[in-house]
């Protein structure tokens, strides 16, 4: 396939962060071994929270992505903030889990997916909810406080607050 308008690609760096990067680092913050951080300057981490090994934490040139006190990601996390990321206290991410805050819009068929416009939209991971290992969270999502998101789901709407949601699409089980 020719493309008329190539667009050349470029890094993002190494992910390799200081301490003095992030917009705001709390106290007893702990990054495990291969923890990988992209855009730290738009990247504000609580009070006692745990990153797991392997994670990456892909900020974004032009948004943010707050992570609250005491909250604990798992080992070979993706989180990705191109539409924004907030992450409230206390809340539990599952080893494996990936948070997506931008696709490709694919509207026009005459380019490839991957050169069409970007859309994005914020995800919120409410105080005290929980996201089983393995997940996919998709741009646009609210999980509400004290929810749990099962294992394995791809969570593609919001999850109210104290229910529990599984499944491929994440539908409503049951309240808590």
């Amino acid at each position: 396939m020719i493309f008329e308008n190539e667009r050349p690609y470029k890094s993002h760096g190494n992910g390799l962060f200081k301490e003095e990067d992030f917009k705001k680092l709390g106290e007893n913050v702990i990054f495990e071994d291969n923890v990988l951080v992209f855009h730290p300057e738009n990247i504000e981490i609580g009070n006692n929270v745990y990153i797991g090994h392997n994670t990456i934490l892909k900020g974004y040139y032009n948004n943010n992505m707050s992570i609250g006190d005491h909250t604990w990601i798992g080992q070979n996390c993706f989180i990705h903030s191109a539409g924004r990321i907030t992450i409230g206290k206390c809340v539990g991410i599952g080893p494996m889990v990936k948070i997506l805050t931008s696709q490709h819009k694919g509207d026009n068929i005459k380019i490839p997916v991957l050169f069409t416009e970007l859309s994005t939209k914020e995800v919120v991971l409410e105080d005290g909810c929980d996201i089983g290992i393995g997940s996919i969270i998709l741009p646009g999502v609210t999980v509400g406080e004290g929810a749990i998101v099962g294992a394995g789901s791809v969570v593609t709407k919001d999850v109210e607050p104290y229910t529990i949601a599984a499944g491929v699409p994440a539908r409503f089980l049951k309240y808590r």
